[in-house]
């Protein structure tokens, strides 16, 4: 029996507004499939998050489903959201993943 797959799928939000928490992302963005990982980073200065987050699917699917929705609208704010291009930050590669 294979191994399950470590490999991450990720779209990278951004204008997310800055009432909306991670909870908020990650139960929204589950609607696409199941998120594996959410990133929404703070700016220690001023306690509010910078406006853009990361979303991690299991499959490519869900990946494939949240692209192919436009627009991505919360609490009236329209969010771009394209497929990520680059690792979460501290991640070494692409298709390590954690389960949570």
């Amino acid at each position: 029996m294979a191994a399950p797959s470590k490999k991450i799928f990720e779209v990278f939000v951004s204008k997310v507004p800055w009432t909306i928490a991670s909870k908020e992302m990650r139960e929204y963005f589950g609607q696409f499939g199941h998120v594996k990982k959410c990133l929404l980073p703070f700016d220690k200065e001023t306690g509010f998050h910078r406006g853009f987050c990361w979303i991690g699917y299991s499959t490519e699917e869900g990946l494939n489903n949240a692209l192919q929705k436009d627009p991505h609208v919360l609490e009236g704010a329209r969010l771009q959201v394209q497929r990520n291009r680059r690792v979460f930050p501290g991640q070494k590669s692409n298709k390590y993943g954690e389960e949570d």
